[in-house]
């Protein structure tokens, strides 16, 4: 995801300094921004500020227990673009404000074809007066919406996480219900997309499944963890989530089936091993 970003921001004219925990990652636009060897260099001086991370325990080591968050200078903006914790980012805000900065939890949806396409859904919790600083950083990534106060970014995610979990699961089960008893997969989902049950998770993971393309543009591990904060979450707020629960252990019993790396759309794989089937068209299964 942070790779077509950053290309986003330099088409649009943005000068970045970038580092990653992956130096290769940030080498690739060697030329075109300054690399820095460390979060505390890449931070100083920066007017904004933007990580996206793979959990709210990366963030805090890279930003926090770093030491980076001591380079920031007065008047920072902190848009953190990872999908966290909603509790942790408050505990973010108040550290950062505490520092003299500002502070946006800005989490995506639209995985890395919106991120390339400049389409993607982000959502922000944060101030008003940060969240109209932020609206040039934010328009060549796609379409913002503030959501309200510190955290609610990461609420409105967790909701997107949710559809986004069950749906995979329910397009899986559709498929192989409809290729198991004799239609053909393909068409089925052909139909579907022009009715009630059409989404953009039948369209593009849909495809994904009837390809057996399961290499991941999100990790199957990554919606676990967001599941779990679901769930978390749910449990803090005193809701009981059942079908996210459910869609949870699916996810862990394909984790604990090796495949933590496969697209999150390979939720499909764990449904074949608890069958017995692999789904195909009609005329693979007669």
């Amino acid at each position: 995801m942070g790779a077509p970003m950053v290309a986003r921001l330099l088409d649009a004219g943005f000068s970045l300094t970038l580092w990653n925990r992956t130096p290769a990652k940030a080498e690739a636009f060697a030329g075109r921004v300054r690399l820095a060897a460390s979060p505390a260099e890449a931070v100083a001086d920066a007017d904004v500020v933007i990580t996206m991370l793979e959990s709210g325990q990366v963030v805090e080591q890279v930003l926090y227990q770093s030491g980076a968050v001591s380079q920031l200078r007065q008047g920072a903006l902190v848009i953190d673009m990872s999908s966290i914790e909603p509790g942790v980012a408050r505990g973010h805000a108040a550290r950062i404000e505490a520092l003299g900065g500002d502070y946006l939890d800005a989490p995506v949806s639209g995985g890395t074809r919106g991120a390339e396409a400049g389409t993607l859904s982000i959502m922000v919790g944060g101030g008003d007066e940060a969240f109209v600083r932020a609206a040039e950083v934010f328009q060549p990534m796609g379409a913002v919406t503030h959501i309200g106060p510190v955290g609610s970014g990461q609420l409105a995610k967790l909701a997107n996480q949710a559809i986004v979990g069950i749906t995979i699961g329910a397009v899986s089960e559709a498929l192989l219900l409809a290729a198991k008893g004799g239609a053909r997969p393909e068409k089925v989902r052909e139909a579907l997309l022009g009715g009630f049950a059409g989404s953009k998770i039948l369209e593009q993971h849909g495809e994904r499944m009837l390809q057996r393309n399961f290499e991941p543009g999100a990790p199957a591990r990554i919606q676990l963890k967001d599941l779990r904060m679901i769930l978390d979450e749910a449990r803090s707020e005193g809701l009981t989530l059942p079908l996210s629960q459910r869609v949870f252990e699916e996810y862990r019993a394909l984790l604990a089936s090796g495949n933590g790396e496969v697209d999150h759309s390979g939720l499909l794989l764990e449904l074949e091993r608890l069958n017995g089937v692999r789904l195909g068209s009609a005329d693979e299964e007669h």
